[in-house]
């Protein structure tokens, strides 16, 4: 009894300490204990997967992860203990994907998953973790499963939220009324969010189409006439970041930018995007971002570029699911410090991540909540930016979005009393 006191005192102290260090800081990352000295205990297992294979690189949150653990190694670790980070690639491929959670979950015996990034691993390992009880703490959601999953929840928003909050936008600003929404053949992807999206059409009184594309064999031409067979006033980009530029490719060839409004989810918001588009899209392109911007002004936000320029390795992607791995490694760093180091197992990770609620953060435009739930998606207010004078110009802050999908999200939010 008396050690376990000792045990807490000594970790409100920690806490304390990095709340000060934080505050004081300007020059230099805040990572987690913030002592200045390594970690030398006993290593806690967590686990990673990102998908890095055409067409997209879901990387960024796995880099900018393995970056803040380092960090909170290299100050104190989990109350004197390493995080041993274990990260693979899926590939895009899904029975590699099952293989990698096995062996991270069931062989290697991970305490969690974080920073995880694919178009396909939560599709096939959203059971997995549910049944072994493992919470996955992702950073760069983009299928339905990810965010209808016991044990998933996600810092980012995914292709749903992110992409009503631009119709929303279009609607109230740009006077859209039918809208096409490009996406891939993908059911749990580009399906199930431009199916979301002709519903958010259609509750406003308006149009939606959807247009998808076969993954495998990318006729962006094909696609872009039948779009202009549409009708539609605007064009919802529901794509990753390259096939979305090439599709801009082949509407300025053929001189169509006056013909639409261009609105995007998150992907098109890319640090190598502006060096792209050029002038001709200058003013023309709206795109919804998840989380703050890249030069926002927050502790957050700072401390992120001051992580990855410490600890990050070079090739690291910097976008936004760096910053969104960056928020998960934070959280669950958070979570971790609470508990006794020398307990620290799978079961009580899981509850302490779980009983994650009102977590705050520049970076995003609502509080961070995990809960007991059938699904989670703590982050779905956004922004929204216009490519001009060769930058991305914010033209629009935090704002909400109304769809009947959020319905079992906002019921959560009472639930935890994180709204009436």
């Amino acid at each position: 009894m008396n050690m376990r006191m000792t045990t807490s005192a000594a970790m409100a102290c920690g806490l304390l300490a990095v709340a000060t260090a934080a505050s004081a800081a300007s020059d230099g990352p805040v990572c987690g204990l913030n002592t200045g000295e390594p970690a030398t205990g006993a290593p806690i297992k967590v686990g990673g997967i990102n998908g890095n294979a055409p067409p997209g690189d879901f990387s960024g949150g796995t880099d900018a992860a393995a970056a803040y653990f380092r960090c909170v190694n290299a100050n104190g670790g989990i109350n004197g203990r390493p995080i041993n980070y274990i990260v693979d690639n899926d590939q895009w491929n899904p029975e590699l994907a099952g293989q990698i959670a096995s062996r991270l979950v069931v062989d290697e015996g991970v305490v969690a998953l974080v920073g995880n990034g694919s178009v396909v691993e939560m599709a096939v390992n959203a059971q997995l973790y549910a049944d072994e009880g493992v919470m996955a703490m992702a950073s760069g959601c983009a299928i339905s499963e990810c965010f209808e999953s016991s044990n998933i929840v996600s810092t980012n928003q995914g292709p749903l939220p992110s992409g009503i909050g631009a119709l929303k936008f279009a609607i109230e600003e740009l006077g859209t009324e039918h809208a096409a929404c490009i996406g891939f053949n993908i059911p749990n992807n580009g399906g199930w969010a431009c199916d979301w999206m002709n519903r958010y059409m259609e509750e406003n009184g308006l149009r939606g189409t959807s247009i998808l594309m076969d993954p495998t064999s990318v006729d962006l031409n094909g696609t872009y006439l039948q779009a202009i067979a549409s009708g539609a006033d605007t064009i919802l980009l529901m794509l990753p970041a390259g096939p979305a530029i090439g599709l801009l490719g082949v509407a300025e060839e053929q001189a169509g930018r006056d013909m639409f409004n261009w609105v995007s989810p998150t992907p098109l918001y890319d640090p190598g995007v502006t060096e792209v588009l050029g002038d001709y899209w200058d003013g023309h392109i709206y795109i919804n971002i998840e989380l703050n911007q890249f030069d926002s002004d927050g502790a957050d936000n700072h401390n992120w570029i001051a992580v990855m320029d410490a600890y990050g390795r070079p090739g690291d992607r910097r976008d936004t699911f760096s910053q969104s791995g960056y928020l998960s490694a934070k959280f669950f760093v958070e979570a971790l410090l609470e508990l006794d180091p020398e307990a620290i197992d799978r079961p009580s990770v899981t509850e302490a991540i779980k009983g994650i609620v009102g977590a705050e953060s520049d970076l995003l435009c609502g509080p961070y909540y995990v809960g007991e739930a059938d699904r989670h998606m703590p982050n779905y207010r956004g922004r929204m930016v216009v490519f001009r004078g060769g930058a991305f110009e914010l033209v629009r802050d935090c704002y909400d979005i109304e769809t009947a999908y959020l319905e079992p999200i906002l019921k959560q939010e009472r639930r935890l009393g994180l709204r009436d």
